[in-house]
């Protein structure tokens, strides 16, 4: 799933979970992922490591042929910025990535000048 998520896709979010400081992010990747529970930590199962995930409301529906939930997760890959900063996306970014400082749970994330750039074009 790309960055462009509607609101609408994230109607029953509750809460997002912060599984590592964000502030030293630039950006983060978000996907909607199919999970069997609506308020626990979501299993991760990509390369790289989950950096948080969304809390669904009661409300939330599961899909009635799975039984599965959509839930947005975000996570980095091991090539991704922050663990390789002269790497592929030395400027740039992934479709999917947003800055993290702007998401809130129902508010999709948003690219800014830092995730696409970087803290130092901030600087420039």
């Amino acid at each position: 799933m790309s960055s462009l998520l509607s609101e609408s896709d994230l109607i029953h979010e509750a809460d997002v979970v912060w599984l590592e400081d964000t502030e030293r992010l630039d950006y983060v990747r978000q996907a909607l992922d199919k999970t069997r529970r609506r308020n626990n930590r979501p299993p991760y199962l990509r390369d790289g490591r989950m950096i948080g995930y969304a809390l669904l409301d009661s409300t939330a529906k599961s899909d009635p042929d799975s039984g599965l939930y959509k839930r947005r997760v975000f996570f980095l890959l091991p090539h991704d910025r922050d663990s390789d900063p002269n790497g592929v996306y030395r400027e740039g970014a992934p479709g999917e990535a947003v800055d993290p400082r702007t998401i809130e749970a129902r508010r999709p994330g948003t690219k800014t000048l830092r995730s696409q750039k970087g803290a130092a074009a901030l600087r420039a």
